[in-house]
C-alpha cells in the first residue's frame, strides 16, 4: 500500500496528527510520501520524522494583531493560480490512496482524477452538524470546498454519535507535574507589548510564552522562547494552566496532561469559535474573548482537572488504511471508541 498524505501546515495541530501517524503507519506497512502546504518551507521544524518530504504553497489564513483573520489580506495574497497548477501537476496516479489532513492540494488533485481519498482531520468534523449552534453548519461548506475527500473522518473530544475519533495526540513523554507558579503561553498573533502589558501585575506566576523567535530572552516575568516540540512539552508537563487561542491540538494535548486551559478563540475563525462553544459546553476550559485581569486572576486560581486518557486512535486507523479502507468507516470509528465508554450510533 502506497500512500500521499498531505498535511496542512498552517497550524502545528495538523502536523502534530502526522506525528502521531507516521510511526502507526510505518507498523502497519505502509509506504507513505508526505506533502506540507500552507507555510514556507524555511518556518517548518523537527520534520525528521517525514524524511524527503515535499511542500507546496497552498492556502492560508493571514492574521493580524490580537489573533484577528485580515479577510483582505487571505482573498488577495493567496494565489489561486499557483494553487490550480499545483493540483493540476502533482502525481497522484502512482499511489493507492491519497490521505488529507485538510491539505487542498493533495485532496484536489485526487478529487479532479477520481482517486480514493480520505480525510482524517478535526475539521472533517464539521461535515456533521454539532451542538456549536449554527457554526457546524456553515463550516461544512467551507471543507467540501476546502479540501474535498472521498471519505471524511472527523477528529473531536466527543464523537457525537457520527463518524468522528477521538483526538490523535501522542502519549505524553514526560511525567506530570504542577509548578503552580508557572503558565504556558501560546498566542502567536499577539504583540510582545501586549503580552507582557496583560501580565506584568501578575508577579506571583512566571508566563513561558512561546513564539517564532530565534533566541530566548526575558522581561520580568515573562520569558519568550522560541518554537521548540520538546521544550513546549516539557513546560506542558510543567506548568500549572495553558493559556492559547482555540486550536484542536493543543487543547488535546493540555486535557491529556491534566492541565487547566484558558482559550481566547481567534476573531474571525469560525472553527475557533466552535472549538470554543463545545469546550466550554462539555466543561474541559475557561473561555476569554478579550483579556480581564479579574477573569484571569480567577482562573490562575481554578484547580487541576484529571488528565483525560485517549485511545490508540493511529493504531486502528492505520491498520484500516492497510487495508485499502476496506471496512466501513463507521464500523472503524465504533471500534475505537469502544475502548473507552461511548459508541457512536
Amino acid at each position: 500500500m502506497k500512500v500521499l498524505y498531505g498535511v496542512q501546515a498552517t497550524g502545528n495541530g495538523h502536523i502534530t496528527r502526522a506525528r502521531v501517524m507516521a510511526p502507526a503507519l510505518k507498523q502497519a506497512g505502509v509506504d507513505v510520501d508526505y506533502l506540507f502546504s500552507g507555510r514556507p518551507a524555511d518556518e517548518l521544524f523537527d520534520m525528521e520524522l517525514f524524511g524527503d518530504y515535499q511542500t507546496r504553497r497552498g492556502l492560508t489564513f493571514y492574521m493580524g494583531e490580537g489573533a484577528k483573520v485580515k479577510s483582505w489580506d487571505t482573498l488577495t495574497r493567496n494565489s489561486l493560480s499557483t494553487l490550480i497548477r499545483d493540483m493540476k501537476s502533482l502525481d497522484v496516479q502512482s499511489y493507492d490512496l491519497i490521505l488529507s489532513d485538510f491539505e487542498p492540494v493533495t485532496a484536489w488533485a485526487a478529487k479532479l482524477r477520481g482517486k480514493k481519498s480520505i480525510g482524517i482531520a478535526h475539521q472533517y468534523a464539521f461535515m456533521h452538524k454539532l451542538p456549536d449552534g449554527w457554526r457546524s453548519l456553515m463550516l461544512r461548506l467551507g471543507v467540501q470546498i476546502f479540501a474535498p475527500v472521498t471519505i471524511p473522518v472527523g477528529v473531536h473530544w466527543d464523537h457525537f454519535n457520527r463518524t468522528i475519533v477521538p483526538p490523535l495526540i501522542s502519549p505524553p513523554q514526560y511525567s506530570r507535574t504542577i509548578d503552580e507558579g508557572l503558565v504556558l503561553v501560546y498566542l502567536p498573533f499577539e504583540t510582545d507589548e501586549t503580552l507582557i502589558d496583560w501580565f506584568a501585575s501578575f508577579t506571583d506566576y512566571r508566563f513561558h510564552v512561546y513564539s517564532k523567535r530565534s533566541f530566548a530572552h526575558s522581561i520580568n516575568n515573562v520569558h519568550f522562547k522560541p518554537l521548540s516540540r520538546a521544550g513546549f512539552e516539557q513546560d506542558l508537563a510543567a506548568c500549572s494552566g495553558v493559556f492559547s487561542n482555540c486550536g484542536f491540538g493543543l487543547a488535546s494535548e493540555t486535557m491529556q496532561y491534566g492541565k487547566k486551559f484558558l482559550t481566547k478563540p481567534m476573531q474571525g475563525q469560525s472553527e475557533q469559535r466552535s472549538n470554543a462553544i463545545l469546550l466550554d459546553r462539555l466543561q474541559l476550559a475557561t473561555v476569554m474573548d478579550d483579556f480581564q485581569p479579574r477573569d484571569f486572576q480567577h482562573w490562575l486560581e481554578k484547580p487541576q482537572p484529571e488528565p483525560q486518557l485517549f485511545q490508540d486512535v493511529a493504531g486502528g486507523l492505520a491498520k484500516w488504511i492497510a487495508g485499502d479502507c476496506s471496512e466501513p468507516a463507521s464500523d472503524v470509528v465504533r471500534s475505537i471508541w469502544g475502548l473507552s465508554t461511548g459508541v457512536p450510533a
